[in-house]
C-alpha cells in the first residue's frame, strides 16, 4: 500500500473514533478554561504575592497554566490512536493490509501527531490570547521578544506529548496499562521529583518538566527552580524522551506478533 493510502486510512480510523475526537476537545477546553481562571486569580491576588513572585512574573507563562490539566487529555488521546486497534483487534487487519511495519507505525504517528500539534496550537494562542486580555495592565503583547517563541512551543509540547504517549501505548499495546502508566508519572512522580530539593536534579529532566521550559520568556519565572537549560535545551531534552519512546514502540512493534 503506498504511503499516502496509509496516511488516508489513519485519518480515517482517528476521525471515526468518537474518543479522540473528544479527547482532543477536553485538552483544548481544560487548558483555555483553567488558564484563563488562573490569570483572572492571580491578577485579582497580584499585590498579595511575595516580592520573587512579582520579580519573575511571566505573563506568558501564565496564559498557559491550565496546560497541566489539558495535557492530560492529550496523553489519553495518543493513547487511544496507538492501543485501541489493539483492544478492538483491528490490528491484525492493518498489519495484513500494511505489512511494512515501519510504514504502518509512521503513518499513524505523522497523522495524530499532525492533529495534535493543530490543536495544540490553537489551544495555546486561544489560551494566550484571552490570558493577556484577562490580565489588562499586566498584560504582554506577542510581538514582545520570545513572546511568539513561547506561544508556537506551548503547542508544540501538547504534540510532542502526544507523540511520546503513542510510543509508550506501542510498546505497551494496552489502554489501561498505558494510561495507568502514563497518568502517575506525569501528575505525581514527576511532581514529587521537581518538588524536593534532594530529587530536583532528577526531576527537571523528564519530558514534562523539560519541554514546559519552552513557554518561558523570563527565566526562573514565577520563583520557579533554575534550571541547568534554557528554554530550546529543555525542549531538546523532550525531543530525546519522545524518540526513545518511538523507537521503543517500533522495535516492540517489528519484533512481536499482532
Amino acid at each position: 500500500m503506498a504511503f499516502s493510502a496509509v496516511l488516508r486510512s489513519e485519518w480515517t480510523k482517528i476521525r471515526t473514533v468518537a474518543s479522540t475526537s473528544w479527547t482532543l476537545a477536553v485538552a483544548l477546553i481544560a487548558t483555555v478554561g483553567f488558564s484563563a481562571a488562573f490569570c483572572a486569580l492571580v491578577n485579582a491576588s497580584f499585590d498579595d504575592m511575595s516580592e520573587v513572585e512579582q520579580a519573575t512574573f511571566d505573563p506568558t507563562l501564565l496564559s498557559f497554566s491550565g496546560m497541566q490539566f489539558g495535557q492530560l487529555a492529550m496523553i489519553v488521546f495518543g493513547v487511544l490512536v496507538v492501543s485501541t486497534e489493539y483492544s478492538s483487534g483491528m490490528i491484525r487487519t492493518s498489519l495484513a493490509a500494511v505489512p511494512g511495519r515501519a510504514g504502518f507505525l509512521l503513518g499513524k504517528l505523522a497523522v495524530a501527531t499532525a492533529l495534535a500539534l493543530l490543536v495544540g496550537l490553537l489551544t495555546s494562542f486561544l489560551s494566550f490570547f484571552l490570558g493577556q486580555a484577562i490580565l489588562g495592565d499586566r498584560s504582554i503583547g506577542i510581538s514582545e521578544e520570545n513572546v511568539l517563541r513561547a506561544v508556537a512551543g506551548a503547542g508544540l509540547y501538547m504534540a510532542l506529548l502526544a507523540l511520546f504517549s503513542m510510543g509508550v501505548a506501542a510498546m505497551l499495546r494496552s489502554s489501561v496499562a498505558s494510561i495507568s502508566v502514563l497518568i502517575p508519572f506525569f501528575l505525581i512522580v514527576s511532581n514529587l521529583l521537581s518538588g524536593f530539593e534532594a530529587t530536583r536534579k532528577y526531576g527537571q529532566y523528564l519530558p514534562d518538566k523539560a519541554g514546559s521550559k519552552i513557554m518561558q520568556i523570563v527565566p526562573d519565572a514565577m520563583g520557579s527552580a533554575e534550571t541547568p537549560y534554557g528554554p530550546w535545551g529543555g525542549l531538546g531534552i523532550m525531543l530525546l524522551w519522545v524518540a526513545a519512546s518511538v523507537i521503543g514502540g517500533y522495535l516492540v512493534l517489528k519484533k512481536r506478533d499482532a
